[in-house]
């Protein structure tokens, strides 16, 4: 894959064109390749997805962005598209500056991994996709399994009228494996989720073992029970606490919400929301993430942000233009899509940091409850803070013990009892930052990593 910095002086000098007609324009150029395998019992499939390949400008009228896209990063189509926006801005544009604060100053990050996409043959993305099929159907009682992996390199250009050159090149890949297991035409299923910044390097994490339990777990959700329904107390794996942090608490914090007076969470800046030993973090930054970034679209280096401090509600994420209404500073969470997508204030990998408890600590002060694992999805509500999460199995606790697996359940309640009641958070140990997408309003998705240690709380369940 060729360089988006070849495309870079012609993409100066395109915004040199727009310069002086706007106190402010920029930039921001995109191109990623992609590829991923998909196996089960009746077919084999291969996607190259497509190059995605573009650049999008955007400058200020005086009173609000103005923006225009091109697919092509040719001198001519790119100063095509500065002058369509010249137009748009018009000939007496106001000259007052943008608000917020403006990214200076020139950068450049890149994932390094181990194995990047371009080195691995096509043979042996099919041949690991095969053994991780042959391992899923081992222990027996298997009738399918459902194999998807896929890697993707993505790279972005940022430059302003400011003096701000970003440029960043992320790798991501992921693996799934999906037992499925039928008798006397039940079927059920289990699964196991890996993905991460990196190479195919990151499917050495879907080990033997873990498939193999997978496996096992498929066929046992066969024999579960019933699902237990009403008030009770929760304990959440990682993957349901990140989904937690992410969908019922996090978009919340997303300060476009607030401008539009659509969060819960707006009156609540500044108090207790949780006990003294909760934080609850998004980290850009974090090394490895699957939602992290090296710089957002506004050309903001990615960084920690602490929502909740010590059960303390203390900030939100923002872009240029919230953060001037709110007199902060940007939080490297302004995330385009693609380039024709417009920016928005996103999330990158929302989490809730580890605490002091172990398993067998959390699961004695809990006493009787239920332990929900496997999170398979969450709805966000930042208007009314209600929150819904289901998960693909469950396990009652009986006196401080886990009982065999349950099925797939279903958490609801409000958001802010739930952060109230929280009794417990688990130990580093187990922490983890989970692979999934988001998506403001069902479009526009983009990586976003959720995690955390265990969670225990009250809440009300009930069958899925």
């Amino acid at each position: 894959m060729t360089s988006l910095r070849d495309a870079e002086d012609s993409m100066a000098h395109a915004l040199r064109r727009l310069a002086p007609h706007t106190s402010y324009a920029e930039v921001m150029a995109q191109r990623m390749v992609g590829h991923s395998v998909r196996i089960d019992k009746s077919q084999t499939s291969i996607n190259v997805e497509p190059r995605l390949e573009g650049a999008v400008f955007r400058a200020w009228d005086g009173d609000e962005w103005v923006e225009v896209a091109s697919s092509g990063l040719d001198g001519a189509t790119l100063n095509g598209s500065a002058d369509a926006l010249h137009h748009r801005l018009g000939s007496d544009a106001n000259r007052t500056p943008p608000p917020g604060v403006s990214a200076t100053g020139n950068a450049e990050q890149q994932t390094h991994s181990k194995r990047p996409l371009e080195s691995v043959a096509v043979e042996e993305r099919l041949a690991i996709a095969r053994s991780l099929y042959k391992l899923a159907l081992s222990p027996g009682g298997i009738d399918n399994a459902i194999i998807t992996m896929g890697s993707s390199v993505e790279e972005r250009l940022f430059l302003s009228t400011a003096g701000a050159r970003r440029w960043q090149q992320v790798d991501r890949s992921r693996g799934t494996v999906v037992p499925v297991a039928m008798e006397s035409g039940k079927v059920e299923y289990d699964y196991l989720s890996y993905g991460s910044m990196g190479g195919w390097e990151v499917l050495d994490e879907l080990t033997e073992e873990r498939i193999l339990e997978t496996a096992n777990e498929a066929k046992a959700l066969l024999k579960a029970g019933s699902a237990p329904t009403g008030a009770m107390t929760v304990l959440l794996d990682p993957s349901t606490a990140g989904t937690f942090a992410h969908e019922s608490f996090g978009h919340g914090t997303e300060a476009d919400q607030l401008l539009r007076d659509r969060s819960y969470l707006k009156p609540l800046l500044g108090q207790m929301v949780g006990p003294e030993f909760l934080t609850l973090v998004d980290d850009g930054s974090y090394p490895g993430g699957w939602g992290s970034i090296y710089f957002d679209d506004e050309g903001h280096p990615a960084q920690r942000t602490v929502l909740v401090d010590h059960g303390k509600f203390v900030e939100v994420l923002h872009d240029r233009e919230s953060a001037a209404v709110f007199h902060r500073s940007a939080t490297g969470n302004t995330r385009r899509a693609d380039f024709l997508s417009r920016p928005f204030v996103r999330m990158t990998n929302t989490f809730v940091e580890p605490g002091d408890w172990s398993l067998e600590e959390l699961l004695e002060e809990a006493k009787n409850g239920i332990y929900l694992q496997n999170c398979t999805s969450g709805i966000e509500d930042p208007l009314g803070g209600q929150m819904q999460i289901k998960v693909k199995k469950a396990r009652l606790i009986r006196n401080g013990e886990l009982g065999p697996v349950g099925p797939s359940m279903a958490l609801s309640g409000k958001v802010l009892d739930f952060l109230k009641g929280i009794r417990g958070v688990g130990k580093a140990d187990v922490f983890s930052i989970g692979p999934g997408y988001c998506g403001k309003g069902h479009t526009d998705l983009i990586p976003a990593g959720t995690g955390g240690s265990y969670l225990l709380s009250e809440a009300v369940v009930g069958p899925a």
